[in-house]
Formats: C-alpha cells, sequence, structure tokens
C-alpha cells in the first residue's frame, strides 16, 4: 500500500514517519522486510525516513529500535526518556539536514525550554548510567520475555482467549486470539474483558495502565 501512494503521487511526498517498533496501539513488531521496504521506497524516491523513537530510544537498546531492527532512517524524534523522565524532545539525523538548522542553516527552531539546565543534566546522567552497564538491558528483555510466558500460560490455563506480544522491555496482552499485525487488527481486541482485567488486578493491588492499547514497561527496579 505504501508503494503505491508512491506510485500515485510520485515525488510529491516528502517523508515517511513511522514508530519501527509500533507502541501507541500496543506492542506490533514489524513484519518481517517491512521496514526495510519502507527504507528503500523511500531512498528510490528521495523521499526522507523518519523513525518516531519516543517509546523506543534508549530503551529497545542504547541505540534504539533501529540498532535493533538494522535500518537507519534520515530523522529520529525522541521524547522525555532522554530526560530521565523530565519533560524534554529531541530530533537528530544525517549532518546535511541537521545543518539545515540555525544558526548552521537557515531554518530557525527555539522554544522558551530549548535545552533547560535541568533537563539536559537529567538526560546526560541517564545515558552515562545506561552506557556504564549495557547488560541491563538483556536482563531487561529476558524479564519481558519471562512476564509474557507467565502471562500466556495462565490465560491458557484460564481458557481466556489472550495473546502477549512483546518487543525489547515492554509488554503489551490482547485479548485477542492472534497478534496483531497492524493498528485495523489491534483495534478489534476486546476492550470489555480488557476492562474487567483491570479491575480484578486493582482489587489485588496491582495497578495497571487503564487502557488495552498502553504498553507494560519494564524497568530495572
Amino acid at each position: 500500500s505504501v508503494r503505491a501512494q508512491f506510485d500515485a503521487h510520485r515525488g510529491e511526498i516528502a517523508a515517511i514517519i513511522v514508530e519501527p517498533i509500533a507502541g501507541n496501539m500496543g506492542v506490533v513488531p514489524p513484519a518481517a522486510g517491512f521496514l526495510e521496504g519502507l527504507r528503500s521506497i523511500c531512498d528510490e524516491d528521495r523521499a526522507l525516513l523518519v523513525f518516531d523513537e519516543v517509546i523506543t530510544g534508549f530503551r529497545a537498546s542504547y541505540g534504539g529500535a533501529q540498532q535493533v531492527v538494522g535500518v537507519t532512517p534520515d530523522l529520529t524524534a525522541l521524547g522525555k526518556i532522554i530526560g530521565g523522565g523530565l519533560p524534554v524532545g529531541a530530533y537528530g539525523g544525517r549532518r546535511e539536514l541537521m545543518e539545515r538548522m540555525a544558526p548552521s542553516g537557515p531554518v530557525y527552531q527555539a522554544g522558551t525550554l530549548s535545552g533547560n539546565p535541568l533537563a539536559m543534566a537529567a538526560g546526560t546522567t541517564t545515558l552515562d548510567v545506561l552506557r556504564e552497564d549495557l547488560g541491563k538491558y538483556e536482563r531487561l528483555d529476558a524479564l519481558a520475555r519471562r512476564l509474557a510466558d507467565g502471562l500466556t500460560r495462565a490465560a491458557e490455563e484460564a481458557e481466556v482467549p489472550l495473546t502477549v506480544t512483546q518487543s525489547a522491555s515492554v509488554v503489551t496482552p490482547f485479548f485477542l486470539d492472534a497478534a496483531p499485525a497492524n493498528y485495523d487488527e489491534a483495534k478489534r481486541a476486546d476492550t470489555q474483558s480488557f476492562a474487567r482485567f483491570h479491575a480484578a488486578m486493582l482489587d489485588r493491588g496491582v495497578h495497571l495502565a487503564p487502557s488495552q492499547y498502553e504498553g507494560w514497561f519494564l524497568s530495572t527496579a
């Protein structure tokens, strides 16, 4: 479908913006070859490939999801994870693109909180802590797999239709018979069953995100 849109609008599409590992509809890992296909299409049509790594940046790995999937975008957007949880965002990309930004280039971008000292200090400290022990990523991934496997076994024993998706240290239990491959399939999840599950977990002292489509983020705590 992406190829069809580019064929229909040749030379008119500036960029593709995509989560390399979908997280805003629950965890939906990319199909084999999908991101590579986007990279190829963008290269052929001289469009930019932009990765939204607000969720996956520095969580999927120290190099983000792009390091895991082996596809390099032209631009990357990052969010509060780079500020240790403080409100901060950043973007980066190929040198020739970034040099279009002031003061090197003509595109001016600024904001009241740009370069906020508190957020920058928290961010650099976060990166230092992550870099000191990159093995924590393997431990987090192992914990996520353990959680996903445990949820799957519990659902099977209870005869509840549940499919648990997992990528890096993020997990989503979908109340579906099969793992969703896209948003249309994710929307078919039984949200009423999730609501009952959420309420039952609250009764047992476990506070989960109240949406079927919110990933569960593991930590090293």
